[in-house]
């Protein structure tokens, strides 16, 4: 590997990278730490056929040297093929803890492509070993082929898993869905102002193997009530807890919320009763 300062001119994005670089306050700090220190760490690149260097890792760095107005930037120059630089640039990333669920899932399904293309076997038994070994610590190849599978959800849906608002497990029964039973899903969410729950996701997946999912059949599903989207009252602990004596828990808060509450009922029913 060679070492050297290049311009920033010189530095394209690495083609289809999973990883979304974001305006937030890590990259806040990342602008400031550099403005003061400058780059500690390299970014890691290889050179393009047509001139310049595309970056494998720190996609964020030199997002940041753009915001700070650095020119040049240190660079590691690492020839390595389009297989290679998959791996090195999935690997480079997963260890954070902001991954989305989304990044996760494209990131996976490019490694064990890539890997497929270097002769490695990724089905049946061996997708587990591989995923376990070569795919990500800690994750085991079910986890992974899971992930793989949210890259079927249509990009709406996929948004929804990656703001919480659907969890991975139905995610992923919907992922089997048709593209326009996705799109029926999709628009009976915004209607009803849901999502769906495990349970049906599943059925769903069910029906649309029957090929018996339609429009209608995807609304009946959902406006069915569930336990834990009845209608409810929310707060954040930082909005109240300076009405609060410091120290007291969110159960204690609830008790005083509920104690006034009730103070304010009977408050409202006797100002009623005298009209």
């Amino acid at each position: 590997m060679t070492e050297k300062l290049v311009s920033i001119n010189e530095l394209y994005e690495f083609k289809d990278n999973p990883y979304k670089v974001k305006d937030n306050k890590d990259m806040e700090d990342l602008i400031e730490s550099i403005k003061q220190y400058g780059i500690i760490e390299p970014l890691l690149v290889r050179p393009r056929e047509n001139g310049g260097y595309e970056i494998i890792s720190g996609h964020r760095r030199k997002y940041a040297c753009k915001k700070a107005g650095i020119k040049q930037i240190p660079v590691l120059i690492r020839d390595m093929d389009k297989d290679m630089a998959i791996i090195t640039l999935v690997d480079s990333n997963l260890q954070r803890s902001d991954i989305l669920p989304s990044e996760k899932a494209f990131a996976f399904k490019m490694k064990l492509e890539a890997k497929k293309h270097q002769g490695i076997s990724t089905y049946g038994q061996d997708v587990h070993k591989l995923s376990r070994d070569n795919v990500a610590d800690n994750i085991s190849g079910r986890q992974v082929q899971r992930y793989v599978r949210l890259t079927k959800l249509i990009k709406p849906l996929l948004q929804l898993v990656d703001e919480n608002k659907i969890a991975i497990s139905p995610a992923v029964e919907l992922s089997y869905l048709k593209k326009q039973e996705q799109e029926d899903l999709l628009e009976t969410i915004k209607s009803e102002d849901h999502t769906p729950s495990y349970s049906q996701a599943i059925r769903m997946k069910e029906l649309s193997i029957q090929n018996k999912l339609d429009m209608d059949t995807i609304f009946n599903i959902m406006i069915e009530e569930k336990p834990n989207q009845k209608e409810q009252i929310k707060f954040k602990v930082e909005n109240v807890k300076d009405y609060f004596p410091k120290g007291y828990t969110i159960r204690q808060m609830q008790d005083i919320i509920e104690k006034l509450l009730k103070r304010y009922q009977r408050k409202w029913k006797n100002k009623k009763f005298e009209r």
